[in-house]
């Protein structure tokens, strides 16, 4: 990449980062704080917990095409500035009702499309594939910097605190979008990396296609309540409250990561991609189920997060590349927004459905639900196909949620 290539893409990158971070360290410290709130119940803090997911999937694909019209970055601008706005109405906000409106309003900033579409725009072809993997590369540092640092800053600022923290890092956003990001010399529509709205029906009818987005739809949906069942399991397993969690979250990211790498490599370059595709998902079941019937004992406990995250992580990189290697050349950008719609709705329905779970059966409900829907993903993705080897392709636009957002 050359200076102007590397500029647009750490900044861009930069931009992925200021907003992910704060809806990341939510996530850890979310549970136990509404539950104090106003009005709360476990089903309305699992519909809260989701509810930007919602807004998230129902306008991704809309603001990629409005960007198209009126301009990336002025598209980019007003994501942010709803992303904060909707910060604020949250950390102001003393009813599990008032969090409930803020995080709609968070997910309307449904920016990921058009900051990749950005990143297309001023990359040529051939660096485009690292450019993306800039980005892709950020989302996964964010997620694991921001599930360990939710608690930290939870028992230094509050969860209020952090929502304002999230805000002021949406601005941060906005100044570097508009001071720091290049500006392109024409917009075009980008097919590997935005949706093409005459391409849908096509891409909708593939059954592959329609198997990875079951995937991603499944995973985040899983990962979304499971973080209303482990906070609780790990005050009882561990006897810690939510502002110490970061000490076993810390080590149990950081050997999950160790673990995700030689996995990716051995599906990627090893041709084994079926196998690993199909293990993660057998080793996510097996964890949630661990977790639902061994909450008390605190190895199982340490053990079987490990594990999931390890298997979540290597999902997170295996499923944009299965999608880019199943997409036909001319559609990849229009079957990646098919599919972060359904991560994002996924992350709705795992918290909505979720917070149910948890009303009537508490943690181990919720794990229950996320078990049942791990194994109807296990029953699909069976039957997939063996991919093509991985040759010098366009990359896919990273998955935004590597996430959970």
């Amino acid at each position: 990449m050359n200076q102007s290539e590397r500029r647009a893409a750490g900044s861009l990158a930069a931009v992925f980062a200021m907003r992910l971070l704060g809806l990341f360290m939510i996530y850890p410290v979310f549970e136990a704080y509404a539950r104090g709130l106003r009005g709360s119940t476990p089903a309305m803090i699992g519909l809260a917990l989701g509810a930007y997911g919602l807004t998230q999937g129902l306008l991704q694909i809309p603001f990629g095409l409005l960007s198209d019209r009126i301009g990336r970055k002025i598209m980019i601008t007003i994501g942010l500035l709803f992303f904060a706005a909707g910060s604020v109405v949250a950390a102001r906000a003393g009813s599990i009702e008032g969090v409930l409106i803020g995080r709609i309003l968070q997910g309307a900033g449904a920016v990921g499309s058009v900051i990749l579409a950005l990143v297309a725009d001023l990359t040529r072809p051939e660096v485009r594939t690292r450019a993306m993997a800039m980005v892709g590369i950020t989302i996964g540092f964010a997620f694991v910097v921001a599930i360990v640092l939710g608690p930290v800053f939870n028992a230094l600022i509050g969860v209020p605190g952090i929502f304002w923290l999230t805000a002021v890092l949406a601005l941060v956003g906005i100044a570097i979008t508009l001071g720091a990001v290049p500006r392109p010399e024409h917009l075009s529509i980008q097919r590997e990396a935005e949706a093409v709205p005459a391409l849908f029906a096509r891409v909708l009818k593939d059954r592959e296609l329609l198997r990875l987005d079951v995937g991603i739809f499944s995973l985040h949906a899983i990962l979304t309540a499971s973080f209303l069942a482990v906070p609780p399991i790990l005050a009882g397993a561990f006897g810690v409250g939510a502002a110490r969690e970061w000490m076993i979250y810390l080590p149990v990211l950081v050997v999950s990561v160790a673990l995700m790498v030689p996995a990716v490599i051995l599906a990627e370059r090893g041709g084994r991609m079926k196998e690993v595709f199909i293990t993660a998902i057998a080793v996510i079941l097996a964890t949630v189920l661990a977790l639902a019937f061994a909450s008390q004992d605190a190895i199982a406990v340490l053990v079987a997060l490990t594990l999931f995250f390890a298997a979540f992580n290597s999902m997170e990189a295996m499923l944009p590349s299965l999608v880019s290697r199943f997409a036909p050349p001319d559609a990849k950008g229009t079957a990646m927004g098919i599919y972060s719609s359904l991560q994002f709705l996924g992350i709705f329905i795992g918290g909505a459905v979720g917070g149910l779970a948890a009303a009537l059966g508490g943690p181990r409900g919720v794990l229950v639900f996320a078990a049942l829907l791990a194994l109807a993903w296990l029953a699909t993705a069976i039957a997939m196909p063996r991919p093509a080897p991985s040759r010098a392709r366009a990359a896919a636009a990273p998955s935004e949620a590597h996430r959970g957002a």
